[in-house]
């Protein structure tokens, strides 16, 4: 049969063989006879694709739809179905996507320019659209030939923390700290006493590790090697991963966190704790960090990594990239220490030098000394001599 009810859903699925190759969707209706009906719409189409060499259309509101649901799971979800919302504002998604022209992307760029989005922002949008666009061609519809905007985004200077903001971050963040809307330490409930502690641990091991927040939020205790002292850090924005050492306090951290559940931090449901940064950015605002975000946090131990001497190519490792293109963006920093150790091996090379000069400029005055005082003695001996005669 292939109209079919699957698991506890309430729709009806569409479910059947063709040429070999098994296709299913759920026709998003409990409604059966109109699921026969979209059933027969959707054979008629796949054998013309199939023997006629039609291929199916998509409207890029669906497109759109589709692929968000691919990449559910992912870091980017949330923020794709943000754009989705802007998406479909701004754009015809009524349209076929194969009716999508270049100039209706166009459009839309000016206009949101002209609405004085950032081109950070628009990009972001655009780009929903070429995965979209993408993965309706790769399964097989129709799409039209398409040239997206061009938009230049200046990048920001590297942004790290020194010693001092760090200090007074983590003693922003510190869970025992009192302060307005905070109620008192001894009276807090738990559940508040443990989300402060939560942003508090996540800042500091975000800051030791150069884990994306993603990483570090959402990682599971079956990654955490306590005896060895070691984190298993699985990259899932390029997908590898390393063996990470703790240092002594992200050691300190995760052995007073340890305790039932599958991750290290869990939201209200235990669940992975998912993207919850409004306390640490709150922090950040409140210290006054000018430019300053969480990913500044990885920025700051690359920064440390390569001024206490470690090489490009080790930190590159350290933070998981796969091109080493991408750490060049802190090649000012090794630049600068590497010149900084030029100055100090030249300068020790001069002083050497300086001395060896002293030195032997120094012997040959002994060399030479004695003789001339001799000659000199014999002179005034010589004249003293003759006034005596005389």
């Amino acid at each position: 049969m292939s109209i079919v009810k699957r698991g506890n859903s309430k729709h009806w699925y569409i479910q059947f063989q063709l040429n070999g190759t098994s296709y299913i969707r759920s026709s998003k209706t409990t409604n059966k006879k109109a699921a026969v009906q979209m059933e027969a719409e959707w054979r008629t189409q796949l054998h013309a694709n199939l023997y006629l060499g039609k291929k199916e259309r998509i409207r890029l509101g669906e497109a759109i739809t589709r692929y968000c649901e691919s990449r559910k799971g992912t870091p980017s979800h949330k923020g794709m179905l943000s754009c989705a919302n802007v998406i479909a504002a701004h754009l015809p998604i009524s349209k076929y996507i194969d009716e999508l022209q270049s100039h209706d992307l166009e459009r839309f760029k000016q206009r949101r320019s002209d609405l004085g989005i950032s081109n950070q922002t628009i990009l972001h949008n655009l780009n929903l659209v070429r995965g979209a666009w993408k993965f309706s061609k790769k399964l097989g519809y129709q799409v039209s030939e398409l040239e997206f905007p061009q938009l230049k985004v200046a990048k920001p200077p590297v942004r790290f923390l020194s010693d001092v903001e760090e200090s007074n971050l983590l003693a922003s963040l510190d869970p025992r700290r009192e302060g307005p809307g905070l109620a008192p330490l001894n009276e807090r409930s738990e559940r508040i006493q443990q989300m402060l502690q939560d942003c508090y641990d996540l800042a500091v091991i975000l800051l030791d590790t150069g884990g994306r927040y993603s990483e570090i939020a959402n990682i599971e205790w079956k990654r955490i090697d306590m005896n060895a002292r070691t984190i298993n850090l699985w990259r899932t924005k390029v997908s590898n991963g390393l063996i990470l050492h703790m240092t002594d306090r992200v050691y300190r951290i995760l052995l007073r966190r340890q305790g039932n559940g599958v991750h290290v931090f869990q939201n209200k449901a235990g669940e992975a704790r998912g993207y919850s940064t409004h306390s640490i950015r709150n922090a950040i605002k409140k210290e006054g960090l000018d430019g300053c975000r969480i990913h500044s946090f990885r920025h700051t131990l690359a920064t440390r990594l390569l001024r206490s001497g470690m090489s490009l190519y080790e930190v590159k490792e350290i933070l998981g990239h796969t091109k080493i293109e991408t750490t060049m963006i802190y090649a000012h920093l090794e630049l600068s220490e590497t010149s900084a150790k030029a100055r100090d091996l030249l300068n020790d090379f001069n002083r050497t030098l300086s001395n060896q000069k002293n030195s032997t400029f120094y012997d040959e005055v002994q060399k030479v000394l004695p003789p001339m005082l001799s000659i000199v003695q014999e002179e005034k001996d010589d004249l003293l001599l003759t006034e005596v005669q005389s």
